[in-house]
């Protein structure tokens, strides 16, 4: 997860566009990392059933506005949720999230994730969970939540534990408690993404 303030609740928090039969969903939080909000996936959510159902989807493509992908949840709402006592909030934001993740893992249509940058907590959960997965050389992986005592959720026991030669299960300990970081050829070798722009410079389009 990542910090964040509370100050762009009015903003536009994902972008999306459509060109064709495609769909281009954007993480639209730079400053924050893109780290996620409540607002947030309640509107990925929304808006991944839309497409799943709409005959003229045929391709979803979902990337980050900025230097990362996304850093994970927003865990300053989180707190102070938890501090005014609101727990509701706080298992609506894990129920809705963890729903998200599901929904992504059992898409019907092609989703591809770009992941440039940082990927982390909340951001693993919404990319590695998906089929199609392509990092560069920018690309940061980690699953910090075992530094502060939170076991690592959003699907990771999952899709680590499955990776090309038990590399989850033999480095568990790298990834999870240690926090090492797995870099964009070290992700592609391991499982973790399906594609690499390995040292090409990262530019989609000029909106980022």
């Amino acid at each position: 997860m990542a910090s964040s303030v509370s100050s762009d609740r009015d903003v536009n928090q994902v972008v999306f566009e459509a060109t064709s039969c495609v769909r281009k969903v954007i993480l639209n939080r730079p400053r924050q990392l893109n780290c996620l909000t409540f607002e947030m996936i309640s509107q990925l959510l929304r808006t991944f059933k839309e497409y799943e159902q709409d005959p003229q989807v045929k391709l979803v493509i979902v990337k980050g506005k900025g230097k990362a992908f996304c850093a994970g949840g927003d865990v300053v709402r989180v707190i102070q949720s938890l501090l005014r006592g609101d727990y509701r909030s706080v298992l609506d934001f894990y129920r809705t999230q963890l729903t998200l993740d599901y929904l992504v893992a059992t898409y019907q249509k092609p989703v591809v994730i770009l992941i440039n940058g940082a990927v982390m907590g909340g951001g693993a959960g919404l990319s590695m969970n998906a089929k199609f997965r392509i990092v560069t050389e920018n690309t940061v992986f980690a699953m910090p939540e075992a530094s502060f005592g939170h076991h690592p959720d959003v699907g990771a026991s999952y899709f680590l534990s499955r990776l090309p030669g038990h590399f989850g299960k033999v480095n568990k300990i790298s990834l999870f408690m240690v926090r090492q970081n797995s870099l964009g050829d070290i992700c592609t070798c391991s499982g973790l993404s399906s594609r690499s722009l390995h040292f090409i410079k990262f530019h989609l389009d000029t909106s980022t």
